[in-house]
């Protein structure tokens, strides 16, 4: 796909889009960059992460749409010059909808490995009520062997809360 191509269907996108992605393909980089330098167990408090799952709620009049994040990295994911393994893609959408007070958790899981049985695979995927929003491809085959959230997150916020009390 041409670069033309890329800049015609990114201006049929509406505003809200255009943001979305471009605050992913940032958040790729400084994750892709966390994952390299940091260990984990600093990144995840750095993102006030601790083990557990999330409560799930209602998505129902959230001010951004959780499959709308999902898509953004995906969409941003598929045209970084640098790798954004499922890690990456996980951290970033964990930081997007904690940035929106939207609950999600983070799964790291393992599988063994198609071609060779006597080895492991490792994938990171992240769920956001019943929808997987990033590393959904192949997740079945994957047992998780850990799960983080936001501790106490609070109530995610409404368009209604927001139209009636602005920004």
């Amino acid at each position: 796909m041409s670069q033309i191509d890329n800049l015609r269907k990114f201006s049929a996108r509406t505003w809200q889009e255009r943001g979305l992605f471009v605050e992913a393909f940032v958040l790729l980089g400084v994750m892709r960059a966390a994952v390299l330098l940091l260990p984990f167990r600093r990144i995840t408090s750095l993102l006030g992460l601790a083990q557990g799952e999330a409560t799930s709620g209602s998505q129902a009049g959230l001010a951004v749409d959780p499959a709308a994040i999902g898509w953004s990295i995906q969409a941003a994911a598929a045209r970084t010059h640098w790798e954004s393994a499922c890690l990456a893609q996980a951290l970033t959408g964990m930081l997007m909808l904690s940035r929106r007070g939207i609950n999600a958790t983070l799964y790291l899981g393992v599988a063994k490995d198609v071609s060779d049985p006597e080895t492991m695979t490792a994938h990171a995927w992240l769920r956001c009520g019943d929808a997987i929003l990033t590393g959904a491809g192949g997740v079945e085959r994957y047992s998780a062997i850990s799960s983080f959230a936001r501790p106490g997150a609070a109530a995610p916020r409404r368009q209604a809360d927001i139209d009636r009390t602005g920004p």
